[in-house]
């Protein structure tokens, strides 16, 4: 075969395996905010181009987005390295999901069929209750998970979805210390049960000051643990 031909076919198929923009830019957002990252770990361009199959401008394209998300920080002689959440800003963003997690509860509830909420009531029932009992922290952060990504569905508002896809991956890992604090996670079972009960009657009102309640509870574990949990 014609070294030319065979440069560019090799060159097509590099083109092909290539992820895309949003594809790079989602896997590393999971490795962040699953702590496959830990805060303060750098992120090496040299080996994501590598593992990726793109320019180096293109991984620097990505970070950026990363950055513009909070997500990572970009240090001067040093590089892009993962976010460290600092007290006043886990504060601030509680103040901010109280308003935005609340309003997204009542716009769901009053915007779906009460029943819809069912199959998720159960998951928060005797399975979450027993993944606690076993001490499986992930059943339940994936409860909480399917809990606001279809409740923010539900709710069907696409300035409000803006709004919050930064604020969920910014507190994810917190979140997932938090469960860590004593009693914390049992707590939060009950709260969410109390959520849906009300979701499950259509109670918009209810539903919405209940998650207020739950943000605020789980601000006050913060309050108390702050020290260990960043």
């Amino acid at each position: 075969m014609n070294e030319g031909l065979r440069a560019k076919l090799q060159q097509t198929d590099a083109n092909i395996a290539a992820p895309s923009m949003e594809q790079i830019v989602d896997i590393l957002r999971r490795r962040i905010v699953n702590q496959d990252l830990p805060p303060g770990s750098k992120l090496n361009e040299v080996s994501l181009t590598e593992e990726f199959n793109v320019s180096r401008p293109r991984i620097r394209e990505a970070f950026g987005i990363l950055e513009d998300r909070g997500l990572i920080e970009r240090i001067p002689n040093r590089g892009a390295v993962v976010a460290r959440l600092e007290a006043d800003e886990v504060f601030a963003l509680f103040e901010v999901r109280e308003v935005l997690e609340a309003l997204a509860i009542r716009l769901a509830t009053e915007k779906v069929d009460p029943s819809s909420w069912k199959d998720l009531a159960e998951r928060f029932g005797t399975p979450a209750k027993e993944a606690l009992k076993r001490g499986d922290i992930d059943f339940y952060a994936d409860c909480i998970n399917e809990f606001r990504e279809r409740t923010l569905a539900a709710a069907n508002n696409k300035f409000l979805a803006a709004q919050m896809e930064g604020l969920y991956d910014r507190t994810r890992v917190l979140i997932r210390r938090l469960l860590l604090v004593p009693g914390r996670a049992e707590e939060g079972l009950k709260q969410h049960q109390s959520i849906l009960q009300a979701m499950l009657k259509g109670d918009a009102e209810l539903a919405e000051r209940l998650k207020r309640a739950n943000i605020r509870s789980s601000r006050e574990s913060f309050t108390e643990y702050q020290k260990y949990v960043l």
